[in-house]
């Protein structure tokens, strides 16, 4: 099922968004899917989250947690049941079918580790910003000299006159 908005001309006016509009076109494709299992998604700190799913009845060994690119995978396959233990039970409440979760995941965001506990599966993941995309703050006049010139800043031009008052006197030549 396609999205209803038509996103064309923007692609034909944008350069490098592709992916996102990809993302939006997709997004109702996700909600025709099965809601097994249930997870909760935890905002932990500043760039820390966590997805806690419910995987009651499956064991570390039967669960698979896969990230590649920015989608994050869980899936859950149980191993076979003698045919004694399948005829045990009177009522089976407890889900017992195989399952596949994605989770798109945004730019940065690491997982850092998995834990099983209480029924829960407990993903943690972090965004780490690399150094050179991060906000760095830039002090003015600190630009070193460059070889034969004068700094951007204040220096003096090759007259001896300061560099705004030489491109100032320049342009009056030329006129």
């Amino acid at each position: 099922m396609r999205s209803a908005f038509d996103f064309a001309p923007y692609r034909r006016s944008t350069v490098g968004f592709d992916r996102l509009f990809d993302m939006l076109e997709n997004s109702s494709l996700g909600q025709g899917q099965e809601n097994y299992p249930p997870f909760d998604l935890i905002k932990a700190g500043d760039n820390d989250y966590r997805i806690e799913l419910a995987v009651a009845g499956f064991t570390p060994d039967e669960i698979d947690i896969t990230s590649h690119q920015n989608q994050l995978i869980v899936s859950g396959r149980k191993g076979e049941e003698s045919e004694q233990q399948a005829r045990d039970y009177v009522y089976r409440g407890i889900a017992n079918r195989s399952f596949e979760r994605r989770f798109a995941l945004a730019d940065h965001i690491q997982v850092k580790g998995a834990d099983m506990k209480d029924g829960l599966l407990i993903i943690e993941l972090k965004r780490e910003i690399p150094e050179a995309m991060k906000p760095k703050r830039i002090n003015i006049g600190s630009v070193e000299p460059r070889e034969g010139g004068s700094a951007i800043s204040g220096g003096e031009g090759r007259s001896g006159q300061p560099a705004s008052t030489q491109t100032v006197d320049a342009e009056s030549e030329h006129a």
